[in-house]
């Protein structure tokens, strides 16, 4: 029996991750990975049973390693805004540190791999954040609402700036980067248009 080689195994991931994120699901392929890598395609068989494994695999670990971080210091007791303003630091401290971890689920979003990742992250996931929203009704904070509504105006425009930032430009070309400063500013609207 081979043992786990841990080094092989990151290399593995974080250039899976980085391919999709750069060149979409499409063109991933084990042999390009493989290269990438610096490991033998035979290597990549010996951790994943195939392409459809190690992207659920990856898909999966991404998801948890995303929640674990969104739900850093979050209590779904707490004030709507103060635990709105704790997910919107989390999320974009994620985002800014795992650009290619974004970049990744944004290629996962109409696949069958986002299903897999949803599936395994819901129950934490949702357990806390329908609690506090639950909370946040409860005390009269906010309005109750469709979760489409809620989550377009609480986090859509926090993703507008990370990608802003990404992109090094925000509307019409002009030169962009992201600051507490402006996530803080941003937040202040979205909270206006949320309590009551």
């Amino acid at each position: 029996m081979r043992y786990r080689d841990e080094n092989k195994v990151q290399a593995i991931r974080e250039s899976a991750i980085a391919m999709v994120a750069k060149d979409g699901l499409e063109n991933f392929g084990i042999n390009r990975l493989a290269k990438a890598a610096g490991v033998s395609p035979a290597t990549i068989y010996i951790y994943y049973k195939d392409k459809e494994d190690l992207l659920t695999s990856i898909s999966i670990e991404e998801g948890l390693k995303m929640t674990t971080a969104t739900l850093k210091g979050f209590s779904s007791d707490m004030s709507f805004k103060e635990g709105l303003w704790v997910q919107w630091k989390n999320r974009a401290a994620f985002a800014l540190d795992n650009h290619l971890s974004a970049e990744f689920f944004e290629q996962l979003r109409n696949s069958t791999y986002k299903d897999k990742m949803v599936e395994a992250i819901s129950d934490a996931f949702q357990s806390a954040m329908g609690n506090y929203v639950k909370n946040a009704i409860d005390r009269g904070e906010i309005n109750e609402m469709p979760l489409e509504v809620y989550w377009s105006v609480a986090f859509a425009p926090l993703y507008s700036l990370i990608k802003f930032h990404n992109e090094g430009q925000s509307l019409g070309g002009r030169k962009f980067k992201f600051s507490e400063k402006v996530m803080k500013e941003t937040f202040d609207c979205v909270i206006k248009g949320l309590l009551k």
